[in-house]
């Protein structure tokens, strides 16, 4: 059963209609209050084929006001210069035996994980572990590097990663409930940009085919994609 909240915020919400993203900002604001600061969203729907390895859609982008969020960071290296300029830039762990260990045992207490190229010859075999819960360090999104204080400062000032998942779509955090309207308009915009920057080669027909913006506890708001088609 939907929640009071959640039916009054649908009452706002034309359920044939899009809208362009200064609007569906600006009604978001209009939304019923959560009792905690509530999260900010961008859901699309793409004409690709996940299963396909050359239809893949994945990559990050700097979100020009930041997440957020407080993101814990994770880097594998070994003891050295690398390993000194991580905690230096702000990680909140720094290790590479132990914190192997560590992982290989079940613990995840942290958002992102980057690793030294030396270091993954062995955090590789964390696989398994870290893979299912997309920890997993890679050379695409820039957490398989030499330097790790400047990963560290980019993940911390809100450098977010998306990547299609089994459906075909991409979920994306672009800000938070509490941020003015031009924060959570820049935040969105760069997300949906990077996003159809990221179209395959190989993709054929419509490549977005919806978008939707979002609270945490709100109805999704259907986005106008003809505003992004030269993007």
């Amino acid at each position: 059963m939907p929640s009071k909240r959640y039916k009054k915020a649908s009452e706002l919400v034309s359920a044939e209609k899009t809208y362009n993203l200064a609007d569906a900002v600006a009604l978001l604001a209009k939304f019923p209050k959560a009792k905690f600061v509530e999260s900010i969203d961008i859901a699309f729907r793409l004409g690709v084929d996940p299963k396909q390895s050359d239809q893949m859609v994945r990559g990050t982008v700097p979100l020009p006001h930041g997440s957020g969020k407080v993101v814990r960071v994770l880097v594998f290296a070994k003891p050295g210069a690398a390993a000194e300029a991580a905690r230096a830039a702000g990680a909140e762990h720094v290790g590479f035996d132990d914190l192997i260990k560590k992982c290989n045992e079940g613990w995840s207490d942290f958002d992102v994980a980057i690793a030294t190229p030396e270091a993954m010859t062995e955090v590789r075999k964390l696989g398994k572990v870290l893979g299912p819960r997309g920890l997993m360090p890679n050379p695409k999104t820039g957490t398989v590097t030499e330097d790790t204080a400047k990963a560290v400062k980019e993940v911390k000032a809100g450098r977010v990663e998306f990547k299609i998942d089994k459906a075909g779509n991409v979920h994306v955090a672009v800000g938070k409930a509490n941020f003015t309207p031009a924060q959570i308009n820049e935040n969105a915009r760069a997300v949906i940009e990077a996003v159809y920057k990221a179209r395959p080669a190989s993709a054929k027909g419509t490549f977005v085919r919806s978008m939707t913006l979002s609270l945490t506890m709100s109805p999704p708001i259907r986005l106008e994609t003809r505003e992004f088609l030269n993007a």
